[in-house]
């Protein structure tokens, strides 16, 4: 007779960003197999690992241990999704324990004096009790942060198709290698993240109305295609029956302005596109903060009347440039202008 095989437990850490004196780390604890995405995969490969990654099975209510490199350790419960935030003032310097690009390595663990892991142990589901992450600390010395959405912004992902039958396509039918970025974003992106000096190591944030079942793809996507590496910050699609407090903000807004309010002496250029809610999200920004906002970058997609809607706001917009662009090299040439980029 066959035995039931359960799926060891895991954490899956996601890649956040926290400040000189604060962590800011997210991640979930699951059942289930470590997920493997691979270039050039069959379309049964594809379609496998669509149907995992979005079948996952939660350990709720996990008791989550966090430890740095210096030894400091820290702990929190996992919500009843397997969601779980590290959200910590420490009293000592994290920029101490970067490497030269201002990451900081983790070290995450399920508590083993908990009953639960116990009981997980003796059942054979604790294969590993070790996951290593990381979050980004910026250097004050950045000359500016980059805060992108990456959905038509640097992905063609088709948000503004009938039904966004696009949308569903792309994600379940095509592999993060056969996924097409916009041209030129690679590149202009790169241009950033080095900045004015050419030698910099701005930060880069990525945002997205996706849920966190996709970091891995998506992650796997920037990675392939180019694209400097950043903390990539998507969300949690609540179920009928979630009580998890909602959030005052949209996602996306709630993001944009948590990472200004991280980075308090930091100056931002804003990109975006101009078939969802971009352009209200970053002009609310800019109002709130009108001297952190250096530029915001739009670009058009295939609607009139959204093109038509945010050309009005563009027109009138006067805090900082506003500027919709249907090729890279428009903002390329709009940033080297400005001294942002060389």
């Amino acid at each position: 007779m066959a035995i039931f095989k359960r799926d060891p437990w895991i954490l899956d850490i996601y890649r956040t960003y926290s400040g000189e004196s604060h962590l800011y780390v997210r991640g979930r604890a699951l059942e289930d197999q470590p997920l493997k995405h691979y270039e050039q995969q069959t379309l049964y490969q594809t379609l496998r690992n669509t149907w995992r990654t979005f079948k996952t099975d939660e350990i709720r209510n996990a008791q989550v241990k966090l430890t740095l490199p210096n030894g400091k350790f820290f702990e929190v419960k996992a919500d009843h999704e397997g969601y779980f935030l590290f959200n910590i003032a420490t009293d000592f310097n994290l920029h101490n324990l970067t490497d030269e690009e201002g990451y900081l390595l983790i070290t995450v663990s399920f508590d083993e004096d908990n009953s639960a892991f116990a009981k997980a142990k003796r059942q054979k589901r604790i294969k590993i009790n070790k996951f290593t992450g990381e979050t980004l600390v910026p250097y004050s010395e950045a000359a500016y942060g980059v805060i992108s959405d990456i959905d038509d912004t640097i992905m063609h992902t088709g948000v503004t198709s009938f039904l966004k039958i696009r949308v569903a396509f792309n994600t379940f039918f095509k592999n993060y290698d056969r996924r097409l970025p916009l041209k030129g974003a690679a590149s202009f992106y790169q241009l950033l993240h080095r900045g004015p000096s050419s030698k910099g190591q701005n930060p880069m944030f990525y945002l997205s109305n996706s849920p966190w079942n996709l970091y891995k793809y998506l992650e796997k996507f920037l990675d392939f295609h180019g694209f400097p590496k950043g903390p990539i910050l998507l969300r949690d699609f609540p179920t009928p029956w979630d009580r998890t407090p909602k959030l005052k903000r949209p996602h996306k807004e709630h993001e944009l302005l948590n990472i200004l309010k991280h980075y308090p002496d930091m100056k931002f250029i804003l990109i975006g596109d101009s078939g969802e809610h971009d352009v209200d999200y970053y002009k609310d920004t800019a109002q709130q903060f009108p001297d952190r906002i250096l530029a915001i970058y739009l670009r058009s997609v295939e609607h009139k009347k959204k093109m038509q809607r945010v050309q009005s706001i563009a027109d009138s917009f006067t805090i900082c440039p506003m500027l919709l662009v249907k090729e890279s090299k428009e903002a390329v040439a709009h940033a080297r202008a400005n001294g942002w980029i060389v």
